[in-house]
Parts: C-alpha cells; structure tokens; sequence
C-alpha cells in the first residue's frame, strides 16, 4: 500500500493510535508529509526506512514530543492534537524508550524506576518500589537495583529504561531505534525483552533497523521514505516480497 491509498474506515474502528493525514515541518523542512496510518490494541508495529525519512519525528508526535504541523492523531478515539488534550495525561499512558537511555545518572537503577511513579502518578514509597522491583525482574535486573547507570553495560542502561516505562503501567510503548546505540553483542538481550512485552500483549510502536526482530515479532511493517508511508503490511509481504522499487533498494543496501 502507497501513501496515497487510504485505509477502509471499518479496519480503524479499533485502533488504538490512528494518524491522519499528519504533516510536519520544521522551518521550511517539511518532514512528514501527510502520514496515515493506525495501530490495532495488542499489535507490533515496526517502522523501517533510510536515516532522514521522518520515522523518528513520526514517533515523537505520537506522544507530542514534536508538534505535529498538521493533521490529527487519536489515542483511543480521543484527539490528542486537539489544543485542550491533556497531554501529561496522554504520556502517562504511553511509555517513550529513547535511542539514549535517559537515565537520571545521579540516581540509582531503583529511583530512576520510583521516582517518576511518586511525582505523576502519585503511587505511595511502598507501591512505587513493589511495581519497580517487579519490572527489574520482568527485564531481568533484580540484581542491579543498588547500581547507579555509570556502572551498568549500554544494554543494562536500556533494559533499565524499558522497566521504567513499563512502571507507569502504560497502555503502549514506543520505541526509538532502541539498540541503535548499543555494541552488537549487547542488542539480543534488549530484543528478548521487547519480544517478551509482545507476546504479553503489549501495543508496541517500533523505530528499528533490526530487521530479523521486525520480521520475526512485527504483525506490520511500514516503510518511510522521504516523509510519506511508501509501504505498509505483513511482515513477510514488506520484507520478504516487497512492492515497490525504493523498498526493493533499502532492502537491498540493509539485508
């Protein structure tokens, strides 16, 4: 499917995350050019396409850490690009895993996982530290909890990351090329957990060049390129038999 058809009506009446005809510019940089697309509650979307094709600043406006220029994007049926949403409302329930960890480097592995749930989400000491004990388990730090990020390995750092997003009990979780920073051998153990939040159910966004956790874990893949969707669907279809001569390409230099 190219940007230019549109998706029946009937297929986005569940969608958890539906965009509509989004455009962003950044000065006279337009850098999404009218994207639609929607993500169904419990699915694996994977987001893949050449540097500079807008798939991260896709991401952000999801969450409105970038201000979308033009068009509308509804979370659950409610429009977040309306200027009266409630935006810090929005982000509790959807948790935000960046390319850099973003961890408070001051702070150790469990106040970075605590401190967020005390001061949003208004969760007592005991509650805050039962929830981040369990989800350092889920990622499989429990050891770690006493460490603060400067002693922990760039794979740790991100898996620590994930647990703190997942300690806002969000609705979905959007990842940034999450391993892209990270050495080769520390990518699996990152993966393993991302795979682990998809077969639980999780509603998951996903910015990657990984293309073997695309294919094995994505219910869709959509293809960005110059601002616009130029493909989108099963993994296999996209990845395997794709249609279009700019996916054939990056496939080609990426595979």
């Amino acid at each position: 499917m190219t940007q230019t058809e549109t998706t029946p009506a009937a297929d986005r009446s569940a969608a958890v995350i539906d965009v509509q005809q989004l455009h962003k510019y950044f000065g006279d940089n337009e850098v999404l050019k009218g994207i639609d697309f929607h993500i169904a509650r419990g699915e694996v979307v994977c987001v893949i396409g050449p540097s500079g094709s807008g798939k991260s600043t896709l991401l952000r406006c999801v969450n409105l850490l970038e201000e979308p220029t033009s068009g509308t994007i509804l979370v659950d049926g409610e429009e977040i690009t309306d200027p009266d949403a409630d935006v810090d409302g929005l982000r509790a329930r959807i948790g935000m895993v960046f390319q850099q960890f973003n961890l408070f480097p001051h702070m150790t592995v469990l106040r970075n996982l605590t401190v967020s749930q005390q001061k949003v989400l208004k969760r007592g000491k005991a509650e805050s530290l039962e929830i981040a004990r369990a989800n350092l388990e889920k990622v499989g730090l429990s050891d770690k909890a006493d460490a603060y990020p400067a002693h922990l390995s760039g794979g740790q750092q991100q898996r620590v990351a994930i647990a703190r997003a997942l300690s806002m009990n969000p609705d979905m979780m959007l990842f940034d090329e999450p391993t892209s920073a990270l050495d080769p051998e520390l990518v699996g153990d990152v993966l393993a957990v991302m795979k682990d939040l998809a077969a639980d159910g999780m509603t998951m966004m996903v910015v990657t060049h990984e293309m073997s956790f695309a294919r094995e874990v994505a219910d869709k893949v959509v293809f960005m390129d110059g601002g616009v969707i130029i493909e989108e669907g099963l993994p296999a279809d996209v990845l395997g038999n794709p249609q279009h001569e700019r996916t054939q390409a990056f496939l080609a230099r990426v595979l």
